[in-house]
């Protein structure tokens, strides 16, 4: 069957009413995913940007003890990075029972130090500077010693404050 028409509708061409300039749906579809598909990249790049700026919450150090460790899993490896607040700290077993604990940010250019068992010092891996075990800097690029906390054994556990 053939479809009517009205003598006064003006024919279509290619979905697109030539009187009212009205588009197929396909083109109000094509408009909205392209609208859809813009925002969708403006968010792709505009969400790290704003991550960067507005960086996470990260809680203050509020007390001036932490528990750094337990005995023995200083005495696996000889050494520990733990967290002292919003910094991390380093604690070395200098003997067996004698400990030291010092900030693990080189005065450099804030890299994190790490013990050089063999050596028996610091090392800052990133400008290969080194401190002894009292936290003066004795070699390498480090204007300045570490800072010192104090060290306090209860039990199994190992405590650090700050001095």
């Amino acid at each position: 069957m053939s479809e009517l028409k009205r003598a006064d509708e003006p024919p279509k061409k290619n979905g697109v009413d030539r009187a009212s300039g009205e588009s197929a749906p396909r083109r109000a579809f094509l408009g909205n995913f392209l609208s859809l598909s813009v925002g969708a990249l403006a968010a792709a790049v505009f969400y790290p940007v704003f991550r960067f700026l507005s960086p996470p919450r990260v809680a203050e150090d509020v007390g001036t003890r932490v528990l750094a460790g337990k005995v023995s899993e200083i005495a696996k490896e000889g050494w520990k990075i733990f967290p002292f607040g919003s910094e991390p700290g380093i604690l070395i077993e200098k003997s067996p029972g004698e400990y030291c604990a010092f900030t693990a940010t080189c005065t450099h250019l804030e890299c994190t130090v790490q013990f050089d068992k063999t050596a028996g010092r610091i090392w800052c891996a990133c400008h290969n500077g080194f401190y002894d075990l009292q936290g003066r800097n004795v070699a390498g690029p480090p204007p300045k010693p570490l800072k010192a906390f104090a060290v306090q054994v209860t039990g199994e556990d190992i405590f650090v404050s700050r001095v």
